[in-house]
């Protein structure tokens, strides 16, 4: 009875959001159509029942991912939600891409870590005072930029240090890039995706306004709680018990 009732209120919340609205109906993707339930003006409407149960499923898996203390990728480079986007993800302590994917992100993760410790290097530097002392008032107006172009294309993910499990975008069309090179590097990807994406790009579609920011807040709220609940609920693997074996000697006779 209260799953039925929370499902009813998630409903409530979305169509209050404007979590119904979709696109024109010249911009939709095939792969939409079975989540619409209908069109309104030209303007297509999702079954908000539908996108409630898309809901669901991308919560289960984000919440199996914290428990099993996966590390979840946020992705919105986005105008309207890449500031939420950003808040959603300090609120959960992941990692997250507001300003620009820079590619190979998850492909070459190699060479996308080299930045990231140049830029761990350059600010634990800078707040010891060592760069004070190593250079020039000019060499430090050129290493001050160059911290400031790594803040801005790595920021967000400088405490990354391996490919993530899992990744959250907002419109997948948009950041087209990103999610491409999740799918090549098999990392699943939760979606908050209107009708003009293709669902089959994503492996947990939430189908609903990806502009408005009502809409994108309340799903995205909704992701991000699941996985706290799961990463509440980690348990840590505790290290392998050294072992120690007894050296016997025999005794030697005469």
């Amino acid at each position: 009875m209260s799953t039925t009732n929370d499902n009813q209120n998630l409903v409530a919340r979305l169509f209050a959001a404007g979590a119904h609205y979709g696109f024109s109906k010249s911009r939709r993707h095939p792969s939409v159509k079975p989540y619409l339930f209908g069109s309104k003006q030209g303007t297509d409407i999702f079954d908000l029942t539908k996108t409630a149960a898309l809901l669901d499923d991308a919560k289960a898996a984000l919440e199996a991912a914290g428990k099993d203390g996966k590390t979840v990728l946020f992705v919105s480079t986005k105008d309207e939600t890449s500031r939420l986007v950003r808040q959603e993800a300090e609120r959960a302590e992941a990692p997250y891409v507001i300003n620009r994917w820079i590619g190979g992100m998850l492909t070459n993760f190699t060479e996308i870590k080299k930045r990231i410790d140049r830029l761990h290097q350059l600010t634990v530097e800078g707040e010891s005072g060592e760069l004070e002392r190593k250079y020039t008032k000019k060499e430090r107006v050129m290493i001050g930029r160059e911290i400031d172009k790594l803040t801005f294309n790595f920021g967000g993910i400088k405490q990354l240090e391996k490919t993530p499990a899992m990744m959250v975008v907002i419109d997948p069309r948009h950041d087209q890039i990103a999610v491409r090179e999740a799918n090549d590097s098999t990392v699943p990807v939760v979606g908050i995706m209107s009708s003009d994406n293709d669902l089959s790009k994503v492996q947990y579609p939430v189908v609903a306004n990806d502009a408005l920011q009502a809409s994108v807040q309340t799903i995205l709220s909704e992701l991000v709680d699941a996985y706290l609940a799961g990463k509440a609920a980690f348990v840590p693997a505790k290290p392998a018990a050294k072992t120690t074996t007894r050296r016997t000697t025999t005794p030697t006779t005469a």
